[in-house]
């Protein structure tokens, strides 16, 4: 009887522990931005690689306060002659393979706002119709639907962003929304909506941004930062967002090894870690940054 109730034991802690083992391996994902730079590869093949779980196309950069919205892909397609749809084959091929494709909108350089609550609720349902589960004789992208929209939104105005994410799941609560904030904390554009608890994912942008990104001199800054990130919003997830290279931004790149031997041990015990966000996929062709990261995230 003894013995029995000892193998029990001893069987369901190696059950919790493979457990544990399976959950850490599982815990971290990495998303990347995919669209700004022509010489980056397609969609298809960014997905092929088996990296990513999130693929982010960049960028909806005019939209909102009466304007007709535009993407911009820069070389991969012109968006102007219809050229982009072709994508819908790619997005296909990617979601095949569980992969998350969403759309970005806004981006660093653009012209967008929410003019009011009613504008908010066109750009919803012009996202809906022309991206998303709804219909649209002019879908920029083809007739793929995709899995969700990003906030990138890093100007115009911090207004109302919150009542687009709002309406974008009034339309169907199992779209994606996500958001790119800065690590100031709260983010000077979008830190109003990130309180509604709309948001799914956040991968907030720890580059171009001394004060709150990680410096190996002085950890501190970034463990605060983090720590108010995922203490202060109700996303289901935060992200760690660094740039694929260290020409890929300003400042905020961390090499894979001082990522994965101190930067992500002192993240990844909470319970709200999602992984890594990389800007970009363009950056990441160019370093192989995380072929070398993947394991370890």
């Amino acid at each position: 009887m003894k013995m029995a109730l000892k193998s029990t034991i001893s069987f369901t802690f190696l059950s919790i522990v493979m457990l544990a083992l399976a959950n850490g391996s599982n815990a971290g994902k990495i998303a990347v931005y995919w669209g700004q730079n022509g010489n980056e590869g397609t969609l298809a093949e960014a997905c092929a690689t088996g990296n990513y779980e999130y693929v982010i196309i960049a960028f909806l950069p005019t939209f909102g306060n009466g304007q007709t919205p535009m993407i911009n892909l820069a070389g991969h397609c012109d968006p102007y002659s219809n050229e982009c749809i072709g994508l819908t084959s790619d997005i296909k091929s990617c979601q095949a393979k569980g992969i998350k494709v969403l759309l970005s909108i806004g981006g660093g350089a653009g012209s967008y706002s929410i003019a009011s609550t009613q504008d908010a609720s066109g750009v919803a349902t012009y996202l809906w119709n022309n991206f998303l589960g709804g219909k649209s004789s002019s879908r920029p992208l083809g007739p793929a639907v995709l899995d969700g929209i990003d906030f990138d939104i890093e100007g115009g105005s911090n207004q109302h962003w919150g009542d687009l994410a709002r309406y974008l799941k009034g339309y169907n609560k199992k779209v994606y929304i996500t958001a790119a904030p800065q690590c100031p904390f709260p983010d000077a554009w979008i830190g109003n909506a990130l309180t509604t608890g709309l948001f799914d994912y956040v991968w907030v942008q720890f580059y171009n941004n001394p004060p709150c990104q990680y410096n190996p001199s002085e950890i501190s800054n970034f463990e605060d930062a983090w720590k108010q990130w995922i203490s202060g919003i109700p996303a289901s997830k935060i992200f760690l967002g660094l740039p694929a290279s260290p020409t890929a931004a300003g400042s905020g790149f961390i090499p894979a090894t001082d990522l994965t031997s101190t930067v992500l041990p002192a993240i990844k015990g909470s319970a709200k870690y999602g992984g890594v966000m990389l800007w970009s996929r363009y950056d990441d062709v160019q370093s192989g940054y995380s072929s070398s990261i993947k394991s370890h995230v």
